[in-house]
């Protein structure tokens, strides 16, 4: 039941169960969203922490049934990692689905965290198939699917939940809290980027991937604990299809998803600091300092995966540092809109990789540049981040009917996975061509591919946003 010490407002609406259905009429912070915020840090620990090492335990920690070494090459790697991100990012609009429809917000994260809790457990078993039985990659195939359905089944309902705390007179908070949403975020991933790499070179695969499962399952009591404090915005049910299938919703669809085809490249290109960055770093002088001093000499050589840990780490930074100074001088020049937010990113993404394209040049010249010039590349990339990735999750809560939030924040979750398969798809058609001896975008040349396919959809971008419409939603208006 609801903390009869917090009571809202009369013109609030309850469930039968005493769980409040509408915000209430208040001007303040939401009492569920730290728990919301909590739940989010752990389990994205949880997610980054298990992907942060996937790239390299594929490709020199994978087993055999046997219990050999059989680990995969890049290329393979590549497609298996971002056929699985693909995956993720494919499930959010069944969940959206289930959550606008059938079961509500809650209820749709609270059962999926338990298939995801479940793929994590399979995870920690990879690398042990002379206890279990299982060869190596038939688990590690089943491990990644049951992740891709609890990560992906849980997303678009997570952020249109946060959303839905709030009220016409507290609405305002929505941007600052949003802020802070992918704060905790970015705080999970690089906590775990940085610890589960060295958990894997020093204990092996099944404590590194046993770690991110306990905090899976931290994630699911926090979320659980305040079941009392959320607004609980029952599910659709016919008036789901009703609002979807509306002129209204149709318009709403119709809107966005030129939107969201143009952001999947951005989501093509961010996603490969996940694999082809990695491989690329392994090639790298990764030596951070080396100095002596008291008697000691003091070093440390970062290991490939953790590079990864920088993109959280400026995320973090680059929030502040966006809303209270990019966008406010930005402001004195010209009015800064979300979708002009998104068009500049678009444009500053491309130079991240070409950047990276002129690395694997030096590389292909036999020299060996510093990691210092990738995590420039970084630095470059998430600035594109800050101003795409955050902007679009408010921006699509913002423009969706409100029946329509979590499936609206699926449609948007596509736009990942599309990015994400074409990179597979590229990474596929390169390793059967090497197969056959055919040398096909080689070194610089995947790079700069990448780069020229960002410019052409900035500009797209920029022609097909001078005719955009939409509406503004909020709940309880």
């Amino acid at each position: 039941m609801a903390d009869s010490s917090h009571s809202p407002p009369q013109n609030t609406a309850h469930h039968q169960d005493g769980y409040l259905a509408t915000p209430p009429n208040s001007t303040g912070m939401p009492g569920g969203i730290p728990y919301i915020i909590g739940n989010e840090a752990a389990e994205r620990f949880s997610f980054y922490g298990m992907r942060a090492i996937l790239a390299v335990f594929m490709t020199e920690y994978l087993l055999d049934a046997s219990g050999q070494p059989a680990p995969m090459d890049e290329h393979t790697a590549n497609q298996w990692q971002h056929t699985f991100v693909a995956a993720v990012y494919f499930f959010p609009i069944l969940g959206a689905v289930f959550a606008d429809w059938l079961f509500g917000k809650y209820r749709t994260i609270l059962f999926v965290s338990l298939i995801y809790c479940a793929g994590h457990a399979m995870m920690a078993l990879v690398d042990f198939p002379q206890t279990t039985g299982i060869e190596p990659r038939t688990a590690l195939l089943v491990a990644l699917c049951l992740i891709a359905i609890g990560s992906g089944g849980i997303k678009p309902c997570v952020s249109a939940h946060v959303g839905d705390q709030f009220g016409p007179q507290n609405s305002h908070l929505l941007s600052r809290v949003f802020g802070w949403f992918y704060f905790s975020i970015n705080l999970g991933s690089a906590a775990s980027t940085l610890l589960i790499p060295e958990l894997l070179a020093r204990y092996g695969a099944g404590i590194a991937f046993g770690i991110p499962g306990i905090l899976m399952g931290l994630a699911t009591f926090v979320f659980w604990m305040g079941r009392n404090k959320f607004v609980h915005v029952p599910p659709g049910r016919q008036q789901f299809f009703t609002e979807t299938f509306s002129r209204e919703g149709l318009r709403a669809i119709a809107n966005l998803i030129p939107l969201y085809l143009l952001i999947a490249m951005f989501w093509c290109l961010f996603d490969q600091t996940q694999s082809a960055w990695i491989h690329q770093a392994k090639e790298m002088n990764r030596l951070l300092y080396d100095f002596e001093s008291f008697g000691q000499r003091w070093t440390w050589e970062v290991l490939p995966s953790q590079i990864q840990a920088i993109n959280p780490i400026l995320v973090m930074l680059f929030i502040p540092l966006f809303t209270y100074l990019v966008y406010p001088l930005m402001g004195s020049v010209f009015e800064v809109t979300p979708l002009r937010k998104i068009g500049i990113g678009l444009f500053v993404t491309a130079p991240s990789f070409m950047l990276t394209g002129w690395i694997a040049w030096r590389l292909d010249q036999g020299e060996q540049p510093h990691i210092g010039w990738q995590i420039l590349a970084y630095v470059i990339i998430t600035a594109a981040e800050i101003m795409i990735s955050i902007t679009a999750i408010e921006f699509s809560y913002t423009q969706a009917p409100k029946k329509m939030k979590s499936f609206i924040m699926g449609l948007f979750l596509l736009s990942v996975a599309l990015g994400n398969f074409f990179t597979a798809f590229v990474n596929r058609v390169i390793a059967k061509e090497t197969e056959k001896g055919n040398a096909l975008l080689e070194g610089a040349n995947y790079y700069w591919f990448f780069t020229a396919l960002m410019l052409l959809t900035a500009v797209a971008y920029v022609v097909w946003s001078q005719f955009y419409r939409g509406q503004k939603y909020i709940q309880g208006e």
